[in-house]
């Protein structure tokens, strides 16, 4: 099982950027995909953005444009920078590790960040 740590999160205004951070320990991070999601209050966690073992990415439409993930293998840790940040990016962010075994998803979470947009 892999332990997940997040930090990065904040208050900032509309329009400004913040950088995620996931340091990942307890497992081989290199073969985990790893992701963001983000639950806003009253909402489903949605993903934001995933990389893949490959370094693959895919994000939300919500995101997409605004948002970049990256890994740094040789040190267990996966970012989010995001751009051009709106009110409705406020939510608690989570970093997500995930790999099958035997065929069957074996997940990971963070204990998550709190990111507010707001003037």
């Amino acid at each position: 099982q892999m332990q997940l740590v997040e930090s990065g999160g904040g208050l900032v205004q509309p329009g400004g950027s913040l950088r995620l951070s996931c340091v990942a320990s307890g497992s081989i991070f290199s073969s985990y995909n790893m992701g963001w999601y983000r639950q806003a209050p009253g909402k489903q966690r949605e993903l934001v953005a995933v990389i893949t073992t490959g370094g693959s990415t895919n994000y939300a439409d919500s995101v997409k444009g605004r948002s970049t993930i990256s890994r740094d293998n040789a040190k267990n840790t996966v970012y989010l920078q995001m751009n051009s940040l709106k009110p409705e990016d406020t939510a608690v962010y989570y970093c997500n590790a995930v790999r099958m075994v035997f065929g069957i998803p074996n997940n990971s979470w963070g204990q998550g960040t709190q990111v507010t947009v707001s003037s």
